[in-house]
């Protein structure tokens, strides 16, 4: 069931500002009008919100909410923060584009993203994803300069600035 922009009017308020999605009429015994729409998911972080059985990203129906059509793409959460539907927050990208706004992953060990620990030449490998390849861009001594490689290539292939933050 894919909701149309009229239906999805008629059971929500949206405030951009805020990006809070608020329910317009009582739609089950916990979903009472005038509370915040759906619930954050543990797992992933995101908030959904369900309708008829099927389960909606609140950020997708902030997006339809707001621009009166569903996004093409994925939604980018801009700040990384994923409950955060503020309109100025979201953006529609491709899968590719929203891979160039990534969290550090959580098991890097040098703190920049692209960067590792090459073992068997005792150097630091920075590599960076661009049209869909794996692009090696050196192995370097030292990590500042590895990272400055990273940076730049970051710099050329339209990164985001808030790409591998913390």
């Amino acid at each position: 069931m894919e909701m149309n922009y009229e239906q999805v009017k008629s059971l929500f308020l949206y405030n951009p500002k805020t990006g809070v999605l608020t329910n317009k009429i009582d739609r089950n015994y916990r979903a009472k009008a005038g509370t915040e729409a759906g619930g954050i998911d543990s797992s992933n972080g995101y908030r959904y919100v369900k309708v008829g059985g099927k389960s909606f990203k609140v950020s997708r129906i902030s997006w339809l909410m707001h621009y009166g059509e569903w996004p093409k793409n994925q939604i980018d959460h801009i700040n990384g923060v994923r409950d955060d539907n503020r309109i100025e927050n979201l953006r529609d990208v491709t899968n590719q584009e929203n891979h160039k706004n990534r969290k550090m992953p959580k098991n890097n060990l040098s703190g920049v993203i692209g960067v590792h620990w090459y073992k068997p030449r005792g150097k630091w490998c920075a590599y960076i994803r661009a049209n869909g390849r794996r692009r090696h861009l050196g192995y370097f001594t030292d990590l500042k300069i590895a990272s400055n490689h990273r940076l730049i290539a970051e710099c050329i292939h339209g990164y985001h600035d808030n790409h591998g933050r913390v």
